[in-house]
């Protein structure tokens, strides 16, 4: 567990993405759609770095410029929460060319409702066993 004058840094870089339509084989390795965990994710992130810069003093702010309600924000900033491992390998989810992607946004918010790393770990350790991507 950290204490109060601990920190964590996680870096990571983000890859653009392109909208399928305007998509080329060229210009793009893999053709479809980020996964929705990965863009909600990503969000997250962005929020609490708005929060941390004071561009935003709270959820309703948030909500307020996203365009949103309260409980949606709510619910995007619990990914906040998960392990940081398990936040680098959904950022880097290959995008899926159609269809979903067999982790939903849900069943990490569940995951990240879970207070130890480990048993975050453990838990996405199973989740990802139903279906065939593995990360790096």
């Amino acid at each position: 567990m950290l204490n109060s004058t601990q920190t964590v840094e996680i870096s990571f870089q983000l890859r653009p993405s392109m909208p399928l339509a305007t998509a080329s084989p060229a210009n793009s390795q893999t053709p479809g759609r980020l996964p929705r965990v990965t863009q909600v994710l990503a969000l997250a992130i962005q929020f609490q770095d708005m929060l941390d810069r004071g561009e935003a003093k709270d959820y309703a702010d948030l909500a307020r410029l996203g365009g949103l309600c309260r409980e949606r924000v709510s619910q995007i900033m619990r990914l906040n929460y998960l392990a940081p491992d398990i936040q680098v390998e959904l950022l880097y989810l290959p995008p899926t060319p159609m269809g979903r992607f067999p982790v939903s946004e849900t069943a990490m918010r569940k995951v990240a409702g879970v207070l130890s790393w480990t048993e975050q770990r453990d838990t996405w350790e199973s989740a990802r066993g139903n279906f065939t991507y593995r990360g790096n």
